[in-house]
């Protein structure tokens, strides 16, 4: 376990990981930006989401900047809540300026 924020750590360990993986705790043009930076080129980001459509539009302009495009999506229950998984394969190297400090990621998301 690293305590770190996403946005600082991502300096020590940019690209050089095969999965990373997030909760639900942002939106996912946020998400996309804090872990893709610590996914290397042929990795994947597991996003999971209570509801993904709107979002999934919203993020996939900033997911291409970052070097991921969208594989996949999957849906599944818990207990009757509907979520899924999206799918964000790494396919290029994330520009170095990513990720942005925090307060910039949400004053002007990707």
């Amino acid at each position: 376990c690293v305590c770190s924020r996403a946005e600082d750590y991502a300096a020590k360990a940019r690209e050089q990981y095969d999965i990373a993986t997030s909760r639900a705790v942002a939106r996912l043009n946020i998400l996309a930006e804090l872990c893709l930076p610590f996914v290397k080129p042929g990795g994947y980001f597991l996003a999971m989401k209570a509801a993904a459509a709107a979002e999934l539009e919203e993020a996939k302009r900033g997911i291409a900047r970052l070097g991921g495009r969208v594989e996949k999506t999957e849906s599944y229950d818990i207990d009757g809540a509907p979520r899924c998984v999206i799918v964000i394969r790494k396919e290029r190297p994330t520009p170095p300026a990513y990720p942005r400090r925090y307060a910039k990621i949400k004053q002007s998301p990707l």
